[in-house]
């Protein structure tokens, strides 16, 4: 088969390899054929950067098969499973190994688990979704049931594909933060993981829900937003972030930032903009030091919540509000094509013309 892979050692170096065997399925392991994968964030991180990847000689610098956003069907089965059976549809939540001990896996949390390693994102020999097959294994399933859901009827693949990010908002809003109906909500950051947070917080009831980008977000990005239910659209690259938001929400009703993008100006603004005992959901993540004073958050009891992935609660409700209609993916989805242009489909996400790229298996092999 054909899998895309991730080489060097930080960032960059992406390869379609030939020829790549197919996993092999042990006595408690599940082999799924892929049928819908999706671009995230994470994977763009690697895309065009140049970490010294040398592309004629690959050895010492392999690391995975990516792609972490997917779903598919069960081929095989081994022959201590017992949960699980051939043609089911189903999607990962991207685990493949916890210890299992430690506190975050003792209460359920398993993706904030320091050993974790994630099917498609970290350094594994299981595989992810960029490819035709990939093995969950018997591990993980033996300590985490719900390492993989079963999609319902009327769910399609697609859809069942971008859990993740639809799971990644709805705990950062809906169980993470304290919003309330009545209240309002600024989101930063256009990325799926923005427009789902939009959708969660109207689901919950805020009043207006501000979605903040960039020059780039205008033509494709902003009207999608306001099509899932941000009330207002601020364009960071022309306007004052901070006078607009609260121009449209009031200060006394800026008590919740979603901050998706990772850029230290986004949180810079979030602390200034808000009321005091406001809350900053942290979803997003940036590389570079803080430059300025974040003292705001003791003068003013504001507090600062770093988020990392979901739990099963996430994954059951979030499940349950895709297939009841009430979280909509379809728009989206801007980009549709088949795993052997992968080139285009990171090439559209880094300019900014998809919003999320889903990848079906298009290699005769």
């Amino acid at each position: 088969m054909h899998a895309l892979k991730r080489f060097g050692t930080a960032f960059g170096g992406y390869k379609m390899m030939e020829n790549y065997p197919e996993p092999e399925c042990g006595p408690d392991d599940i082999i799924l054929e892929i049928k819908a994968a999706a671009i995230c964030g994470a994977d763009m991180k690697h895309w065009g950067v140049d970490n010294g990847y040398d592309d004629t000689n690959c050895e010492g610098q392999q690391q995975s098969v990516r792609g972490h956003e997917f779903a598919g069907e069960i081929v095989k089965v081994g022959e201590n499973v017992k949960d699980w059976h051939v043609g089911q549809r189903v999607v990962s939540d991207n685990s493949a190994h916890v210890c299992g001990v430690c506190p975050a896996c003792e209460q359920g949390d398993f993706l904030c688990c320091e050993h974790k390693v994630n099917l498609g994102l970290d350094n594994n020999t299981w595989g992810g979704g960029f490819s035709k097959y990939c093995k969950v294994p018997g591990e993980i399933l033996a300590i985490h049931k719900h390492a993989i859901w079963e999609i319902p009827e009327g769910v399609k693949y697609e859809e069942a594909a971008v859990l993740d990010p639809i799971c990644n908002a709805y705990k950062a809003v809906a169980q993470q933060s304290h919003l309330i109906p009545g209240q309002d909500v600024v989101v930063f950051g256009t990325g799926p993981l923005g427009l789902f947070s939009v959708q969660i917080a109207k689901l919950m009831g805020a009043v207006n829900i501000v979605m903040v980008g960039l020059d780039d977000d205008v033509e494709v990005r902003f009207p999608v937003a306001m099509e899932l239910g941000a009330t207002h659209c601020v364009n960071g690259s022309k306007e004052d972030v901070v006078a607009r938001c609260t121009e449209i929400c009031g200060r006394d009703n800026l008590g919740l930032v979603i901050e998706c993008s990772g850029a230290n100006v986004a949180l810079k603004q979030a602390l200034e903009m808000t009321r005091p005992n406001a809350e900053i959901v942290r979803v997003g993540m940036g590389f570079k030091p803080l430059e300025f004073s974040i003292n705001d958050v003791t003068s003013w009891n504001k507090s600062i919540i770093g988020h990392m992935a979901y739990d099963s609660t996430s994954w059951r409700n979030c499940i349950r509000l895709l297939q009841s209609g009430q979280i909509k993916v379809q728009p989206m989805i801007t980009h549709r094509i088949g795993l052997s242009q992968w080139k285009e489909g990171f090439d559209a996400m880094a300019k900014k013309k998809a919003i999320k790229v889903i990848f079906h298996y298009d290699y005769n092999d």
